[in-house]
């Protein structure tokens, strides 16, 4: 089958191994990928993956020995736990030592004609829901996660550092709660959505004056990091979204004397994303930059970089 496989070198394979079904997985035919920011810091070494690419996805399940699964529209994701150690019994299957992660750490991702991925990772996706709104659920979810971590009062100051492909998920999220928020970012020709729903936005040459009860990091790079903790007040919250293929010097020091809370947040919960796709309170259509068919994915990653997101469509 046809893949966009990353072995030290970006490349279309046209003869890559297909899946097989095994036990508690099914497989899936991708009908849109996306190209994320942890998909092009693979491609400059991040995680050592080697494999095919890709984890954001909407599709149909062709194989599976829970037949009521076949033929569905589904969303997956990411993490491939084994649902039997302690990490996973106390409810932390995205933390299990055991998992493997699609597209980025010992499973194949989703850049292909086929995939295959745990029953347990897979969400129906609702008739009312379309491809193209669909394929955004993983970084909505993603978004979400930071109200998993951390409670957010309508009345605190909220600072979102980074203006990319996450960041339009997150400023999205965090202004439903009515929250005074800024968005930060270098990119103004892209605020006129944010700006239409009520968000401040503001260039990052010129962040803005006062401290921040809780200021969110989605620049995926040391420079945007630096800016995010600028901005935090003494005993504010810093929530880290961003991975990325490179040292950050944030100075750890100045956090401790600052009291800073330091939140790491990645993977976020499916089921919510999916019902605010559903409901329509999540804009997705002007985020899509450019459509590619899969063969002509090498394309699709060149004109990835610094564009919103840049899709995949398979057959």
């Amino acid at each position: 089958m046809q893949a966009i496989v990353f072995d030290g070198t970006l490349r279309l394979a046209q003869n890559h191994p297909i899946p097989e079904l095994t036990p508690g997985e099914a497989l899936i035919r991708p009908h849109l990928t996306g190209i994320c920011n942890t998909d092009i810091e693979i491609t400059r070494g991040y995680m050592g993956f080697q494999g095919v690419l890709g984890h954001e996805f909407v599709g149909t399940v062709v194989a599976c020995a829970e037949q009521s699964w076949v033929g569905q529209r589904v969303v997956g994701e990411i993490n491939a736990a084994c649902l039997r150690c302690p990490t996973c019994l106390r409810g932390d299957v995205t933390h299990c030592p055991n998992r493997t992660t699609l597209g980025i750490d010992r499973r194949d991702g989703v850049m292909a004609e086929l995939v295959s991925l745990p029953i347990s990772c897979l969400h129906a996706v609702p008739d009312s829901v379309p491809d193209e709104a669909a394929v955004f659920t993983e970084p909505l979810a993603a978004a979400l996660e930071i109200f998993e971590q951390s409670h957010i009062r309508p009345t605190e100051r909220v600072a979102v550092v980074g203006d990319g492909k996450l960041g339009a998920m997150i400023v999205q999220v965090l202004r439903l709660i009515g929250c005074d928020l800024t968005l930060i970012g270098r990119h103004p020709e892209r605020w006129a959505l944010y700006e239409s729903q009520g968000v401040r936005c503001t260039h990052s040459s010129s962040p803005p004056h006062g401290q921040f009860d809780v200021v969110v990091d989605c620049t995926g790079n040391p420079a945007g990091l630096a800016t995010a903790r600028q901005l935090v007040r003494p005993r504010g919250r810093l929530v880290l979204k961003s991975t990325f293929q490179a040292d950050s010097q944030l100075n750890l020091t100045m956090l401790v004397i600052d009291e800073v809370h330091l939140i790491g947040s990645r993977c976020g919960p499916f089921a919510p994303a999916l019902k605010l796709l559903e409901r329509g309170l999540i804009a997705t259509e002007p985020l899509i930059s450019a459509e590619f068919a899969l063969d002509d994915g090498l394309a699709a990653f060149a004109a990835a970089h610094g564009q919103m997101k840049v899709l995949l469509r398979h057959g």
